[in-house]
C-alpha cells in the first residue's frame, strides 16, 4: 500500500506543481483561461500560489500525514471551484479539469487509505 500511496502522491505533486509554475511564470495560457472565465488577471498568481502550496503540502504529507490530507482536500476543493468557474460561463471544456481533479481525489483517497484506515 505504501508504494501506491507514494506513487500517487508524487505524481499529484508533480502535476499540480507544474501547473503552479505555469501560473506563476506569467505564461499566456492561465491568463487566457482567466479571461475566458471572467476572472481578473490579478488572480492568476494567487491561483498559482494555491496550486504550489497544495503541491508542496502533498510532499510534506509524506512526513506529516495530516498535512498531506489537508493539501489533497484543499486541491480537491480548488478544482471544485474551477468547475464552478467553468460552468458559470458555459464552458464545457473539462477534460484537463477532470484529469487534475481526479489526480487530487486520488491523492486524497491514497492518503486516507494509507494513513487513516
Amino acid at each position: 500500500m505504501f508504494v501506491a500511496y507514494l506513487t500517487v502522491t508524487i505524481f499529484a505533486s508533480v502535476l499540480h506543481g507544474s501547473a503552479a509554475v505555469v501560473y506563476l511564470i506569467g505564461h499566456e495560457f492561465p491568463k487566457a483561461q482567466a479571461d475566458m472565465k471572467g476572472l481578473p488577471r490579478s488572480w492568476v498568481p494567487v491561483l498559482g500560489t494555491m496550486l504550489a502550496v497544495g503541491s508542496l503540502g502533498l510532499l510534506g504529507g509524506l512526513a506529516v500525514p495530516m498535512l498531506g490530507t489537508l493539501a489533497a482536500a484543499g486541491l480537491s476543493l480548488y478544482f471544485v471551484g474551477a468547475l464552478l468557474a467553468h460552468l458559470r460561463v458555459g464552458s464545457r471544456k473539462l477534460v484537463a479539469w477532470g484529469g487534475f481533479f481526479a489526480t487530487a481525489l486520488a491523492a486524497l483517497a491514497a492518503n486516507l487509505a494509507y494513513h487513516w484506515s
